[in-house]
């Protein structure tokens, strides 16, 4: 009797349902947006990708069509091509004697740069004092003075310390003007690093110094490598320092060079298209060689302890 209650009970009983229940709403809708995004026809992508690049590549084959064009041609292939622009600019305009100030002023305000933002950063990330809030506003806010409101203070004490026509006034004032965001930058990598990495060294005898560079330093690799990559190419390119506090011809840099090439009457196409071309063949030999490093340096900020 007990038995037959018993198989009657459970025949009244609903038993749960052996179908798969499936993944939650969550998941479908996660799934139909990676999938639509898998879906997106390939032309929808390149195509203004290539578009971007063509816009972009454009004046760089202008430049080079009239660098390598011979004088006289209109051919939109550079073919046959000359070397004489070349020759002419690097020779006859004094564009060897550019291309070594420009390298001297862009090294060494790469150099002194990333040494005095490497100190400031460190400072700004390890130690807490009362203005610190204060200096970082101010680091901020000097980003918004154009460097043409201070050529006039700056050429009255590069004039005081009898460094006009000097390359190191270029240098000086490129670095001055390279430092606040530099600082910035680097204080935000070192943060990155975890304190408990130098505590370590200091237990193991290290001082302060000494850890920093045994195990700090090496982390700040793709930091320093974009701070310096961003002071070489702006010192590199900056027109209007040069400009201002250099006279003389063999104290001049590639950009006041290239303004030589324009006359009053008559601009030399090919000879200026030729010295464009030099001018932007070290930045794009720098970028070819440190963009991984670059691109580590933007992301840096992944390091854990």
């Amino acid at each position: 009797m007990t038995a037959a209650l018993a198989e009657k009970n459970r025949a009244r009983t609903p038993q749960p349902s052996t179908r798969h229940a499936g993944p939650p709403p969550d998941s479908h809708r996660r799934t139909r947006r990676e999938r639509s995004f898998d879906d997106v026809p390939r032309w929808q992508i390149y195509v203004p990708l290539g578009v971007y690049l063509l816009f972009t590549l454009i004046p760089f084959y202008w430049m080079f069509l009239f660098a390598v064009r011979p004088a006289g041609s209109t051919s939109l292939v550079p073919w046959p091509m000359t070397g004489e622009h070349f020759s002419k600019v690097w020779n006859e305009r004094s564009f060897a004697v550019f291309f070594q100030n420009s390298m001297i002023v862009g090294v060494c305000t790469l150099i002194a740069t990333t040494l005095v933002a490497l100190a400031g950063g460190y400072a700004l990330a390890r130690f807490d004092f009362k203005i610190k809030g204060a200096f970082m506003l101010a680091l901020l806010c000097s980003q918004f003075i154009p460097g043409a409101l201070m050529l006039v203070p700056l050429f009255e004490i590069f004039k005081n310390l009898q460094m006009i026509n000097s390359l190191g006034s270029v240098v000086i004032a490129e670095t001055v003007f390279q430092l606040p965001l530099s600082i910035i930058l680097i204080s935000g990598f070192i943060k990155n690093v975890p304190v408990s990495l130098e505590e370590a060294a200091w237990v193991d005898g290290c001082s302060r110094f000494k850890a920093f560079c045994a195990v700090v330093l090496p982390l700040l690799r793709p930091g320093l490598i974009a701070v310096g990559s961003f002071a070489f190419v702006h010192s590199w390119n900056h027109f209007l320092f040069a400009l201002m506090f250099l006279s003389e011809q063999d104290k001049q840099t590639i950009p006041v060079g290239l303004n030589t090439l324009i006359g009053a009457d008559s601009v030399d196409l090919g000879a200026l298209a030729a010295g464009g071309v030099i001018a932007a063949v070290p930045v794009v030999i720098v970028f070819a060689f440190i963009q991984k490093w670059l691109i580590t340096g933007f992301s840096a900020g992944a390091v854990k302890g």
